[in-house]
């Protein structure tokens, strides 16, 4: 029996997830499956990857051929890299402990890319919000400043109208003293 350590896809449309199964090569693609090693959801940000290493392993040095998305996640995980060490171990190439070695150092170095590809996609959001709230208070400022010069003309429009109209209140009382005086 040819077996495929490959995707099933599961969710709705435009936001699948993806269930790790090893299956029968003749199996449909979301059928019958003989184990699920994981899965795969590529819609958070990075994407989630759940994953029994022991079992992948075993499957992959069993002779399960992954399919090229799954083992590019086995090569992310790891998997693919532990089945080369075994190998190295079994041909006599380096001991048990090197080959462990090798693995956790690959390990940490993977860690430290991760953490820092994070904490620069944080700074980069946090830059963003920034510019953005700097972008807003500077719309605000000139929107204030239009609306106190529209203000200050209304005002003194008024204030033109109201000694207008001051000026011809006393032009008129000046005329109605001079009136009855004639």
């Amino acid at each position: 029996m040819a077996t495929k350590i490959r995707l099933q896809r599961h969710g709705r449309k435009g936001y699948a997830f993806y269930p790790i199964v090893v299956a029968d090569s003749r199996a449909p693609r979301d059928g019958r499956f003989i184990e699920r090693i994981g899965s795969y959801n590529p819609n958070t940000n990075p994407a989630t990857i759940s994953l029994d290493f022991d079992r992948a392993l075993y499957w992959v040095e069993t002779g399960a051929q992954p399919t090229d998305t799954v083992r590019s996640i086995l090569s992310k995980e790891g998997v693919m890299l532990m089945k080369h060490l075994r190998g190295g171990v079994k041909k006599g190439a380096f001991s048990q402990e090197e080959a462990e070695r090798r693995f956790n150092a690959w390990k940490a170095d993977r860690a430290k890319t991760a953490d820092a590809a994070k904490a620069k996609s944080e700074a980069k959001a946090a830059e963003e919000a920034k510019a953005r709230l700097d972008a807003e208070a500077e719309k605000n400022r000139l929107k204030g400043e239009a609306v106190a010069k529209k203000k200050a003309e209304l005002l003194a429009a008024q204030e033109a109208a109201a000694k207008a109209a001051l000026e011809a209140e006393n032009a008129a009382k000046a005329e109605a003293e001079a009136a009855p005086a004639e």
